[in-house]
C-alpha cells in the first residue's frame, strides 16, 4: 500500500514538471515572437516571478524590441483615450445638471447680470464723455450684454454700433467675418462696416486661429456717458449690499 502511494506521488510530480516545462517552452516561443509578460501571462497561468525567470536567458531581436515598445505605447495611448472619454462624459454629464439649476430669468436678474459682466468686461469711465463700451470675442456673451442694453436699459437699436477688431493676415476673410458677427447678435451687416486691423504676431499663442477666428468686436453705445456712469453705480451698489464694502 505505502508502495503505491509513493509511486503516485512520483507520476504525479513527473506529470507535473513536464507541465511546467510545456508551459516554459511556450512561454519562451511566445517571447521569441515578441509577446510580452502581460499578454504571455494571459496565455501560461503562473507567477510573474517564475515568468521572468524563464525568460531571463531570452534574447529579443531589434525588431521584437521594437515591437514591444510599439504596443506599450500603444497601451498607453489606449489607457489615455479611454481617460479622456472618461473626463468628457464626466464634463458633460456635470453641464448638464448644473444647466438644469438655471430656470427662466426674471428682468431683474438679467439686470444684475449686465451689471456684474459689465463689471468684468466693461470699459471704465477714464474721462468725462467716456461712453459705455464692451469688448469680447465670446458671441455669446456679446448677445447677453444686446439683450441687457436692449431690454433692460432701454438702449434704441440704433444707438448701438459695432467696431470689429481683426488680424492682418484675416482681411481675406473679412466678408464671412462680417457674417459671423451679424448672425451672433441678430443685427444686419450694415452695423459691421468698422474695421480695426491687428497687426498679426508670427509666435502667437492664442488658439482661436484659422477658420475659427472672428476677432474681437466692440459694442458701443452712443452718447452714454450717463449710462457708464450709472453702471459704476450700481456696481457700488452691488458691493454694498454684498457686505464686501
Amino acid at each position: 500500500m505505502f508502495e503505491l502511494v509513493w509511486y503516485n506521488k512520483i507520476i504525479n510530480t513527473v506529470v507535473q514538471m513536464e507541465q511546467k516545462n510545456k508551459e516554459k517552452r511556450k512561454a519562451i516561443k511566445l517571447r521569441k515572437k515578441g509577446f510580452s509578460y502581460a499578454e504571455i501571462l494571459k496565455e501560461i497561468s503562473v507567477a510573474k516571478s517564475t515568468l521572468s525567470l524563464w525568460l531571463r536567458s531570452v534574447k529579443l531581436t531589434k525588431r521584437q524590441k521594437q515591437r514591444l515598445t510599439e504596443k506599450k505605447i500603444n497601451s498607453m495611448k489606449r489607457g489615455w483615450e479611454a481617460c479622456h472619454q472618461k473626463r468628457i462624459d464626466l464634463t458633460k454629464e456635470i453641464i448638464e445638471k448644473a444647466e438644469k439649476d438655471i430656470i427662466r430669468l426674471t428682468k431683474r436678474e438679467l439686470w444684475l447680470i449686465g451689471v456684474a459682466l459689465y463689471w468684468g468686461e466693461g470699459h471704465k469711465e477714464k474721462q468725462k464723455s467716456a461712453q459705455a463700451e464692451l469688448s469680447n470675442s465670446d458671441p455669446l456673451l456679446i448677445k447677453i450684454f444686446l439683450e441687457w442694453l436692449l431690454k433692460v436699459c432701454d438702449i434704441p437699436k440704433e444707438n448701438i454700433y459695432f467696431r470689429i477688431f481683426l488680424h492682418e493676415t484675416s482681411k481675406s476673410r473679412l466678408k464671412e467675418v462680417k457674417k459671423y458677427w451679424s448672425s451672433s447678435t441678430g443685427f444686419p451687416i450694415k452695423y459691421f462696416q468698422k474695421i480695426s486691423w491687428k497687426k498679426n504676431k508670427i509666435n502667437t499663442k492664442r488658439t482661436n486661429v484659422g477658420n475659427n477666428y472672428f476677432g474681437l468686436l466692440r459694442v458701443t453705445v452712443k452718447k452714454s456717458a450717463s449710462l457708464n456712469r450709472k453702471i459704476q453705480g450700481w456696481i457700488k451698489g452691488i458691493c454694498k449690499h454684498s457686505g464686501v464694502v
